[in-house]
C-alpha cells in the first residue's frame, strides 16, 4: 500500500491517567486503508533532544470521520512532548506502516495485551466484530490506576483485567487468568513486553491454539532503512518494521 507523509490536525489529546494519553488526529484527506496491527511514525517537533520519529500503533479509527487515535505511554522526552499537544496543532506522520494481524474464519479469539501493548488490540477488536468474530480481551497492567478505557474495549467483547498487585481483576500475569481454561478459542493475539508475549506464545502452543504477536522492537525509520529492528526468526533475520510488526509466534526465535 502506498505510504503517506503528511501533516495531520490534532482533534484532541486526552490524558487517561498518570502514564497514558490518547492522541486523536484527522488526516488532511480521507484515508481508509488502516489494518489492525499497522503503525505510524510520528515526528516530534519542538523537542531538541528528540531526533527520531516515534513508532506508535494505531489504537482505533472512527468509522464515520476517519479520525485516527493513538494510545501513548509517557516514557521519555519525546512522548512527554506529544502529551502536551493542543487541539488544532499539526503533527507530521508517515503511515500506514507494517503488516497486519490475520483474521480467522470465525468463532472466538483471545486478545492478550500488557501495558501500552493493549493499543493495537482495540482496533483489532473492532475489525473482528465487523467480521462476526467474538473477541475476548485480557488486559494486564501494573496497578488499577493504570487500567485504560475498559468500557471502550467492552464495546467489542468481554474484558478481563489482571494487575501485578491485585488492585483490580486477577492478581498476576495475563497468562495466569482463568479465561484460558475456556474452550473454543481459534486464535490468540498478543502485544506487550517481550517476556509477556513469549509467555503467551508458550501458553498458546501448549493449548494447541495458533498465536500471532505484535513486536515492539525499536523502529527508528519504519520502512527498512536503519536496520535497528532486526528480529531473529526460524527463516533468518527479518525487519520488524516491514516484515512485521505482526509475526506468527512459531516463527520467532525468542
Amino acid at each position: 500500500m502506498k505510504k503517506r507523509i503528511e501533516d495531520v490536525t490534532v482533534l484532541g489529546n486526552h490524558r487517561l491517567n498518570g502514564e497514558y494519553f490518547v492522541l486523536e488526529v484527522l488526516p488532511a484527506a480521507p484515508f481508509e486503508g488502516w489494518e489492525p496491527g499497522n503503525f505510524a511514525e510520528i515526528r516530534v517537533d519542538g523537542s531538541p533532544s528528540t531526533f527520531l520519529r516515534r513508532p506508535i500503533s494505531i489504537y482505533d479509527v472512527d468509522p464515520e470521520t476517519g479520525a485516527m487515535k493513538f494510545l501513548i505511554q509517557i516514557v521519555g522526552e519525546g512522548t512527554r512532548h506529544l502529551s502536551l499537544l493542543k487541539e488544532g496543532e499539526n503533527l507530521n506522520l508517515i503511515y500506514p506502516l507494517g503488516n497486519s494481524f490475520s483474521l480467522p474464519a470465525g468463532g472466538k479469539v483471545l486478545l492478550a495485551g500488557g501495558g501500552v501493548g493493549v493499543a493495537p488490540l482495540m482496533f483489532l477488536g473492532r475489525v473482528l466484530r465487523q467480521h462476526g468474530i467474538e473477541p475476548v480481551f485480557i488486559l494486564g497492567f501494573r496497578t488499577s490506576d493504570l487500567v485504560v478505557e475498559r468500557e471502550r474495549f467492552e464495546a467489542f467483547g468481554r474484558v478481563h483485567i489482571t494487575t501485578d498487585d491485585g488492585s483490580e481483576g486477577v492478581r498476576g500475569f495475563v497468562t495466569g487468568h482463568p479465561v484460558w481454561e475456556e474452550k473454543g478459542f481459534s486464535m490468540v493475539y498478543a502485544c506487550g513486553p517481550g517476556m509477556m508475549m513469549k509467555a503467551v506464545a508458550g501458553k498458546s502452543k501448549g493449548l494447541g491454539i495458533p498465536c500471532e504477536v505484535s513486536l515492539e522492537n525499536t523502529m527508528a525509520c519504519g520502512f527498512g532503512a536503519c536496520l535497528c529492528c532486526v528480529q531473529k526468526t526460524v527463516r533468518g533475520n527479518h525487519l520488524v518494521c516491514t516484515d512485521g510488526p505482526v509475526f506468527n509466534a512459531e516463527d520467532l526465535v525468542w
